[in-house]
């Protein structure tokens, strides 16, 4: 991707997100809500699994542990402000704990660790019921502020979402083009290589971990007040795999490819609905057929086109750097 086109693209994506609310209903902007959301949250996700080569099958659950955090203070009376950054220290904390394990599993069995940790959060949430509510859940939660700018009307609290997506995906943009993310991905190819050149593999994988939570963290603290209500259910590991789809659909470690995965697993399927009862079948279909005949997701598209038009075959590295605009 030519470096001109790179201001011209992103001024078009700023575009259509301040455009994309206008005139639709309320459930349209709550789908793109969503979106963004799980975005964030497929953004540590991906610096977790497609950068840092670690898989996590606990994603949702430290969404729900920055949602919690973050709506048991505001409902306490404290700001959402507060609320929001404590939650996501704790998502810091507990996913650098977390990430302890990969320093001697690998593979399918982190996996499992992971996975159990999903269900450990998922058990407390549901049965420690004088902090969560149980099943029951928590409900009414305040709506953010944010220098006297009232998120209470929908469109509103989409444009603040929208401010929280940037201001994240900036973070991360800045991330993976510092040294760390040059470490990450050497932590990825050949862990043993990186240690050899003088790497830290193991503060590399802890660091993965906790900021990969972190960002689970935020979006955790976006739900609550999106839908003012959450439950267990809410977070349970289903969550966790479709934020892991979100990643390998839209192209693991390619800056862009959770933001494109998350439209494919969000907006796609209600964009199905007018199929009635076919959507799920047409749904799974086209995923099915995308990781077939493009294994490296989405962002695989682009170097599979060059290569159709004749020009030279791009490497990973090659479209890394135009998927990374």
């Amino acid at each position: 991707m030519r470096a001109t086109l790179r201001p011209v693209l992103l001024l078009v994506g700023l575009a259509v997100l301040i455009v994309a609310p206008l005139g639709e209903s309320n459930y349209v902007i709550y789908l793109l809500c969503s979106w963004l959301i799980f975005s964030i949250a497929a953004i540590g996700l991906n610096l977790t699994l497609g950068y840092a080569g670690q898989i996590s099958l606990a994603q949702a659950s430290f969404m729900g542990i920055g949602a919690y955090s973050t709506a048991i203070l505001t409902l306490a009376g404290w700001p959402w402000v507060v609320g929001m950054l404590l939650g996501v220290f704790l998502c810091f904390i507990v996913g650098l704990a977390l990430g302890f394990p990969a320093l001697r599993v690998k593979g399918h069995f982190l996996a499992f660790v992971t996975l159990a940790f999903n269900t450990l959060v998922f058990l407390v949430s549901r049965n420690e019921e004088w902090l969560t509510g149980g099943t029951y859940g928590l409900s009414n939660m305040p709506r953010p502020s944010l220098f006297g700018f009232s998120t209470d009307n929908q469109t509103h609290f989409y444009y603040f979402t929208v401010l929280v997506f940037l201001v994240s995906a900036a973070l991360m943009y800045g991330i993976v083009r510092s040294p760390w993310g040059r470490a990450f991905k050497a932590l990825r190819e050949n862990p043993i290589r990186a240690e050899s050149l003088g790497v830290d593999t193991r503060w590399l994988t802890l660091i993965a971990f906790a900021i990969g939570s972190a960002y689970a963290g935020i979006a955790g603290a976006l739900v609550s007040p999106l839908v003012q209500y959450i439950d267990p259910g809410s977070f349970a590991l289903v969550h966790s795999l479709r934020i892991l789809l979100m990643v390998v659909v839209g192209g693991a470690g390619f800056f862009f490819g959770p933001m494109l995965g998350a439209v494919i697993v969000i907006l796609l399927p209600e964009a199905l609905r007018f199929t009635e009862g076919y959507y799920l079948i047409i749904y799974s279909a086209a995923v099915i057929a995308l990781m077939v005949f493009c294994p490296s997701g989405l962002i695989g598209i682009w170097g599979r086109l060059r290569d159709r038009l004749g020009r030279k075959p791009e490497t990973r590295a090659d479209m890394q750097a135009g998927a990374q605009l």
